[in-house]
């Protein structure tokens, strides 16, 4: 029942979070930054705590950072495959399905956690209930950035909020094996860090460069920070 509970929360934490972006249309560059903000913030203080966590009995810290690069460095060699064809739609659709994958491990920690004890899963959920609001945000805000519209933005919004309820689901069906998860969240991690460096910082900046946008970045990932730290993360 408790399972169900979470799950139902952080569906509509995250619809929420991005349905407050697509609302906010107007803003769209202060919203930018907030969600660049966000997206790195998840990145170091969330995943990037997590990989090393999770891989500590099967990686070195530096072994953890090396996975972390070759997430970046992956997503800007695709990245730049995507552009090469000239059309930002791929790129945007690319991204959402980064930021799903994201929640669909989300959900896949939660339900390993709560195999694990009780009590250690729901410190893991409330970590993850942290950032789902963000994660609608950020979701949207990619998807419409990248020329798509309010259907599609809508559409994977949709599948980013119920991504974690999969993923606490399939946990009744298989594991992850300890070696694979640190290293797949170390990768994401770089996936992450280059999506707010690369893309929704310039972005943000570029039309309206005031302080107020950098003030929103640093807003962003400071939220995360705080979220995640009150919580012992």
């Amino acid at each position: 029942m408790l399972l169900l509970i979470i799950a139902a929360a952080a569906f509509f934490s995250t619809l929420l979070g991005g349905l407050l972006a697509l609302r906010l249309r107007d803003k769209l560059h202060l919203i930018l930054g907030f969600s660049a903000g966000a997206v790195i913030g998840v990145a170091f203080f969330d995943l990037l705590p997590e990989a090393v966590e999770f891989g500590a009995q099967f990686h070195t810290p530096a072994g953890i950072l090396s996975w972390t690069a070759l997430g970046f460095l992956s997503y800007l060699v695709m990245d730049r495959i995507l552009l090469f064809h000239g059309d930002a739609a791929p790129r945007g659709r690319f991204a959402a399905v980064v930021l799903c994958s994201h929640s669909l491990l989300d959900g896949i920690a939660i339900g390993l956690a709560f195999q694990a004890s009780r009590e250690v899963g729901i410190v893991v959920a409330i970590a993850v209930l942290t950032h789902d609001f963000s994660d609608g945000i950020n979701t949207t805000n990619i998807v419409m950035k990248n020329r798509g519209n309010r259907s599609q933005a809508l559409r994977w919004l949709l599948a980013d909020a119920a991504a974690p309820v999969i993923g606490i689901a399939a946990t009744h069906f298989f594991a992850v094996p300890g070696s694979k998860f640190g290293a797949a969240l170390a990768v994401l991690a770089g996936f992450f860090l280059y999506i707010g460096a690369s893309d929704l910082i310039p972005e943000s900046y570029h039309a309206h460069p005031k302080f107020l946008t950098t003030a929103m970045t640093l807003a962003g990932a400071g939220a995360l920070y705080l979220a995640i730290a009150l919580i012992g993360h």
